[in-house]
């Protein structure tokens, strides 16, 4: 009896949770356990990466129809960091990002496929420097969705995407004197996010 007893508490458990993460919710992304990430060849010889340290993001999910997921973000172009001030500093010129114009960084998803369990390809418009151009990202996430200790729902994702700079009029190089560029063409977004339900 103790024992049918006990399977039938954490059928009811299992049922209560499915439901409170079974349909339709908002997600907001968990910035303290979170990274907005990029990184570019430099000199030909090496690869820098950094960092967007402020930034909003949110993504309304639904198990039970995937397709549905969407994503929206607005990242603080100021607040770019590699790690070396000077460096950072030219980055925020009108050389690059021209924080000063255009002080923030967008991406809303215009569709979403589930390409096999827990994987997804979502598309959608990135703006970067007032120029928005489409693009892809290959991303696996919300196949595990867990109770913190705290009674907060959890969900971890992750996300990449390589785009060209210069379709978004980040145009600023210098050439090396045996051959090559300094600043590299390609980008590569690296997205590491964990995110909580928001409360219905």
């Amino acid at each position: 009896m103790a024992g049918k007893q006990i399977l039938s508490t954490i059928f009811v458990g299992f049922v209560f949770f499915a439901a409170a993460v079974g349909h339709a919710a908002t997600w907001d992304v968990d910035k303290v356990h979170s990274s907005v990430g990029f990184s570019v060849r430099h000199m030909m010889v090496s690869t820098v990466r950094g960092e967007f340290t402020s930034y909003q993001a949110t993504a309304e999910f639904d198990p039970t129809d995937p397709s549905k997921l969407s994503i929206e973000a607005t990242i603080d172009a100021a607040s770019i960091s590699t790690r070396n001030d000077a460096r950072d500093k030219h980055l925020r010129s009108a050389d690059f990002f021209d924080v000063e114009k255009f002080p923030q960084i967008t991406f809303k998803s215009t569709k979403a496929v589930r390409v096999a369990e827990g994987k997804y390809r979502v598309t959608g418009d990135l703006t970067i420097h007032g120029i928005t151009k489409e693009i892809t990202l290959e991303g696996e996430g919300f196949s595990s969705i867990i109770k913190d200790p705290y009674g907060n729902t959890r969900a971890g994702a992750t996300a990449t995407a390589n785009i060209s700079r210069k379709d978004f009029g980040l145009l600023w190089n210098a050439a090396l004197e045996a051959g090559g560029v300094v600043v590299g063409d390609e980008v590569t977004i690296d997205l590491e996010l964990e995110l909580t339900q928001r409360a219905q």
